[in-house]
C-alpha cells in the first residue's frame, strides 16, 4: 500500500466514499472541536493519544487523517509512517475543506 500518497484533497475523499475505496477517517481534533463539527463515522482520537491508540488503527485499509485545516494531521500521518503505517494519507484543508465543499 505505499503508493498511498502522503496527502490527498477532499475529492479524492469523496471518491473513496463514492466508489467504496476501503478506507477509515481518523479524526484526531479534540472532544471539543469534534462537537461543534464532527466528520460522520469518523474515529475519533485526540492527536496526543495516537502514541498509546496505535492497537485501534487498521493495517489493512488506508487511513485518512484529518483536523482542523490539516496542521495537527499532517503531523501524525508523518509520525504514523515512521511507525510503519504506509497506508496513511493526510486529508489537505482538514474539515474545514471538507465543510467548503459539502
Amino acid at each position: 500500500m505505499s503508493d498511498i500518497p502522503f496527502e490527498i484533497g477532499v475529492q479524492t475523499l469523496k471518491q473513496y466514499q463514492d466508489t467504496g475505496v476501503d478506507h477509515i477517517v481518523l479524526d484526531v481534533r479534540e472532544p471539543a472541536e469534534i462537537a461543534f463539527h464532527a466528520f460522520e463515522g469518523a474515529l475519533e482520537i485526540p492527536m496526543n493519544e495516537i502514541p498509546q491508540s496505535l492497537n485501534e488503527l487498521p493495517r489493512d485499509k488506508t487511513i485518512v487523517v484529518l483536523c482542523h485545516i490539516g496542521g495537527r494531521s499532517m503531523q501524525v500521518t508523518g509520525w504514523l509512517r515512521q511507525q510503519g503505517y504506509n497506508n496513511v494519507t493526510n486529508l489537505r484543508g482538514g474539515i474545514e475543506a471538507w465543510a467548503a465543499a459539502s
